[in-house]
């Protein structure tokens, strides 16, 4: 690249980045047009019903597409939407909502056309990606029959997405905030739920949170009694 083909891109990324904060202006004052309180509430603190497990894509406008506004949701986000038990960033979020900020309601929610699912089917070397995929593969691994048995390889995919999500909230089902919060208060309830791409709806994949918690609880009790 010569020296004017760089200068020519630094005004172009310059000019990106200073839209930005242009953008950020018009924002601020919409929302004070709409609610002259709008930033005072939101300086006040913050009490969500929901805590959002979704993935990095960049595509997902979390809050908007569940058409809630900022402050109602609190949010977590990384490759292929997972839950593992020793990522503290993610044991540290659903502890944070769920003891103290008394989420009611925790969603995990993939996407079909997922490049981490499709990347964790790929048999090959990904370097970093290895331990992070292995959690997905290691879902592939539980569904194998059935996944094999779908000839269409989108369609695979999609389905594994789908086995994914529904993996990851048994994950969240069995930490210890979210059961004695259940034990103790009602909530929060945990969702599994899938976005699409093609219509930009949430599908509800209709995770029975009280039979997995039962059912996971003959090792995972971990709510201090029976």
């Amino acid at each position: 690249m010569t020296e004017q083909e760089k200068e020519r891109v630094n005004e172009h990324l310059k000019a990106t980045h200073d839209r930005i904060f242009e953008s950020n202006r018009a924002w601020a004052s919409k929302c004070l047009d709409k609610d002259p309180e709008f930033f005072a509430k939101l300086n006040s603190g913050q009490q969500p019903d929901y805590l959002y497990i979704g993935c990095s894509d960049s595509r997902i406008p979390a809050n908007e597409i569940m058409g809630l506004e900022a402050g109602e949701v609190f949010m977590h986000r990384n490759i292929a939407n997972l839950v593992n038990s020793i990522d503290l960033n993610i044991m540290s979020v659903i502890n944070y909502a769920v003891r103290h900020l008394r989420v009611k309601h925790i969603v995990v929610c993939g996407h079909y056309n997922c490049g981490g699912v499709k990347a964790a089917m790929t048999p090959a070397d990904l370097g970093l990606l290895n331990p992070w995929l292995r959690n997905i593969r290691d879902v592939y691994r539980l569904h194998e029959q059935e996944l094999d048995g779908i000839t269409d390889d989108a369609k695979r995919y999609d389905r594994l997405a789908e086995l994914n999500v529904l993996e990851q909230a048994r994950n969240v089902v069995k930490t210890a905030a979210v059961q004695k919060s259940y034990k103790d208060d009602g909530y929060p309830i945990v969702h599994a739920w899938i976005f699409d791409f093609k219509d930009g709806l949430l599908k509800d994949l209709k995770l029975d949170f009280e039979g997995t918690l039962k059912s996971i609880q003959k090792i995972y009790n971990l709510t201090g009694g029976d």
